[in-house]
């Protein structure tokens, strides 16, 4: 690919590298219009990020939307079939109001969804494909995992109505262990369920850490199964060089009306927001009267531009340097392995006049040494 003197953006190079990634798994691209119907989204409005849709009136009188979200059409264009799954990938525009403008704008998401007859691989799968997208963006990374069935089993369990549920829900998305124990207190909730409350806001840490002590928390409390099977899919991580970025957080919440299970956030270094987000979201579907389950994720590529922007004083990322002799199979590997989390590297014999480059590395005997780091 030629793109000339001008280095592709941050979000370019990611995209091409999560839709490589997709597509080694089976994902297969999922392609739609700029449009769809308006009442799909405004009868599904708190499915959305934004509840703000760009709407006009087609020729034919009908009230369309510029689509703000790309799950919800994939589930209107799918169908149930026992035994399969539907397995989809997107690369597409989508037009909201942006968590980096607040503003409408249009914004390059990339993401899966994946639809039909879950089973532990299915979500383990999906889990595995948001860590290495992830990784795809950023060595420094964390996916932070929670699990909606977990929380509704223990919530249900108080006996309180569904807007206190709600509220409580709200109070551990935002860490808030003082209004939780004021609603609590309110509403006659008892001091033991308090302090379970209490104790699963204040867990954090990798599925070794965090799954003995959740075991420990919830015996009795919910459905053996919901726990078993969480436990399951994290712990099909070990041995992997993914396990290291995994993190049980049960501040990780999302609407219950449409999620059910696994629900996960990607953070990276340099950007405060989170930049993945997905879950299963078998809910949705029976709300649109289907059987099938489904889950998946969206990478927010418009945050990165903030990342764009500390990076933007350099002309390239790595800079390498290498010496008469070389051989052209360790040059190329070791490009390979530099370039493979979208670092743009130079190749070059000296350092060129006037090039800003973020790092500066030699390739001697097929090892690659850092000489300069100007981040």
């Amino acid at each position: 690919m030629n793109t000339g003197n001008v280095p592709m953006k941050s979000e370019e190079r990611i995209s091409l590298l999560l839709r490589a990634l997709y597509e080694q798994y089976g994902y297969a691209q999922y392609k739609m219009s700029k449009f769809e119907e308006y009442d799909l989204y405004v009868s599904n409005k708190d499915f959305l990020i934004s509840d703000s849709v760009i709407t006009f009136t087609d020729t034919n009188g009908k009230l369309m939307a510029l689509k703000p979200d790309m799950t919800l059409s994939i589930v209107k264009n799918t169908k149930d079939a026992a035994g399969t799954l539907s397995k989809v990938y997107y690369d597409e525009n989508v037009y909201r109001v942006s968590k980096g403008t607040h503003s409408f704008k249009e914004i390059k998401q990339v993401g899966l969804e994946c639809i039909g007859d879950l089973d532990a691989y299915s979500l383990y799968e999906v889990l595995m494909l948001a860590a290495e997208s992830l990784q795809s963006i950023s060595g420094e990374c964390v996916l932070d995992i929670s699990h909606l069935g977990i929380l509704s089993g223990v919530l249900e369990s108080l006996g309180v109505s569904e807007d206190v549920q709600n509220d409580l829900l709200r109070c551990m998305g935002e860490k808030n262990p003082h209004e939780l124990t004021a609603i609590c207190k309110a509403n006659a909730i008892q001091d033991e369920d308090i302090d379970l409350l209490k104790a699963l806001i204040s867990l954090y840490g990798t599925p070794k850490e965090v799954l003995p002590k959740l075991a420990a928390l919830l015996q009795g409390k919910i459905d053996e199964a919901l726990l078993k099977n969480f436990t399951e899919i994290l712990e099909a991580f070990q041995g992997s060089p993914l396990q290291s970025m995994l993190r049980i957080d049960f501040s990780v919440v999302s609407d219950m009306h449409y999620y059910n299970g696994i629900v996960f956030k990607g953070f990276v270094k340099g950007i405060p927001d989170s930049v993945l987000s997905g879950g299963q979201y078998d809910k949705l579907l029976q709300k649109m009267n289907r059987k099938s389950g489904a889950i998946g994720f969206a990478v927010y590529l418009d945050l990165l531009e903030r990342m764009e922007e500390s990076s933007k004083d350099f002309d390239v990322d790595i800079l390498l340097l290498y010496t008469e002799g070389t051989t052209l199979s360790n040059l190329r590997d070791a490009v390979a392995r530099l370039s493979a989390r979208g670092d743009r590297v130079m190749v070059q014999r000296a350092v060129p006049e006037k090039l800003r480059a973020r790092q500066v590395m030699k390739l001697t005997n097929g090892e690659v040494e850092l000489l300069e780091d100007n981040a």
